[in-house]
């Protein structure tokens, strides 16, 4: 994966601020927002996470609540959670548009935190279960969106909570436009701000000395499990449905 350099994302990282800052108008660019992208260095195109995931018990939710009739009746008659992992992003770019955008998800869950306990399941599982996925998202305008993945309420019961959360963000051609990771995970660091290549292979998913960590029963210490879920796959995509632009299926 490349890697855009400290100066370019530095460069980015300015002219996204005052980009941001500036009133928007309705239909795209305003005349300062167009004016600091023409003078600005660097790329075409550019991208800022304004809202970073949140891990833990604030990224857990009760499902939408849809009243219908059915044959058999609800089967739960408590509410259950679900992790939904969002992300608020906006785009910069010359031209209003940009044809593509990957979304890199990576995800810790920390056994421990599993809502339904059961001490023989428990016993078998790892301290930690690893989720991958990557949204890719396509014709998006200027402007701000959000980016998220969910995972449905058995693995937060059997798996637990969100203890780590790391983003990359690339366009069409690889590059990237962003990385960042928050832990709660002791011995993960966090870092919102990945500026360097360095910088982004001691990130959790990177590092071969945490992802093939052993307990000191000499099992594995993370586990990869798949089932992350594109948001719109589940009933999370019929909430705030204009924030989320059409996924490259």
């Amino acid at each position: 994966m490349k890697l855009t350099k400290i100066a370019v994302f530095a460069a980015a990282a300015a002219a996204a601020a005052a980009l941001s800052a500036a009133p928007r108008q309705a239909g795209g660019r305003n005349k300062a927002q167009a004016a600091a992208q023409d003078d600005a260095e660097g790329p075409v195109f550019r991208v800022s996470v304004d809202q970073f995931p949140k891990t833990g018990k604030a990224a857990t939710f009760d499902a939408p609540k849809i009243d219908a009739a059915t044959n058999i009746g609800k089967c739960w008659t408590k509410p259950r959670k679900w992790i939904v992992l969002e992300a608020k992003y906006t785009t910069y770019c010359k031209s209003i548009w940009v044809d593509r955008l990957n979304f890199t998800w990576h995800v810790l869950l920390d056994t421990k935190t599993a809502t339904e306990k059961s001490k023989d399941d428990r016993a078998k599982l790892a301290p930690y279960s690893y989720f991958n996925q990557t949204v890719t998202y396509v014709n998006i305008p200027q402007g701000s969106h959000a980016a998220s993945v969910c995972l449905p309420p058995s693995y937060l019961e059997r798996f637990g909570e969100p203890k780590a959360v790391g983003l990359v963000v690339t366009d069409a051609n690889g590059q990237t436009l962003y990385a960042g990771c928050d832990s709660g995970v002791p011995g993960i660091r966090g870092n919102l701000n990945v500026k360097s290549e360095e910088e982004l292979a001691k990130l959790f998913w990177n590092d071969n000395n945490i992802m093939g960590a052993s307990t000191k029963d000499g099992d594995p210490m993370i586990e990869r499990r798949q089932g992350l879920k594109e948001r719109s796959e589940t009933i999370w995509g019929l909430v705030n449905p204009n924030d989320y632009e059409t996924v490259a299926k």
